[in-house]
């Protein structure tokens, strides 16, 4: 699916999500199971320093290599906004004289 990037061969551990971090180092943090919801602790695993493409997932694969597959952009397509004609300043002047005369 994906292209290998940066070869790291990290061991898993059972109960740890890995991850490619902002900085584009590999990371994990412990998985919630039936705990309470909030911030767990993130551990750095190995510096890589990947520069991240936009458009592109990152992720650790099974080997635990560091791969980038490009993002699939489903869904529908927008349709294309019809330009609306311009209106004519006779119809604005016309409008502001009548407001004027039901003001007095």
């Amino acid at each position: 699916m994906g292209k290998v990037i940066a070869k790291t061969g990290i061991k898993r551990e059972k109960g740890y999500l890995y991850f490619v971090d902002k900085k584009g180092n590999v990371s994990r943090a412990k998985m919630a199971r039936g705990r309470k919801k909030g911030k767990r602790k993130i551990q750095l695993v190995k510096k890589v320093g990947v520069k991240r493409k936009s458009g592109y997932l990152y992720y650790v694969d099974k080997k635990g290599n560091v791969a980038e597959a490009k993002m699939a952009r489903g869904g529908r397509k927008k349709k294309a906004k019809k330009k609306k004609p311009k209106r004519k300043a006779k119809k604005k002047a016309k409008k502001k004289a009548k407001r004027k005369k039901r003001r007095r």
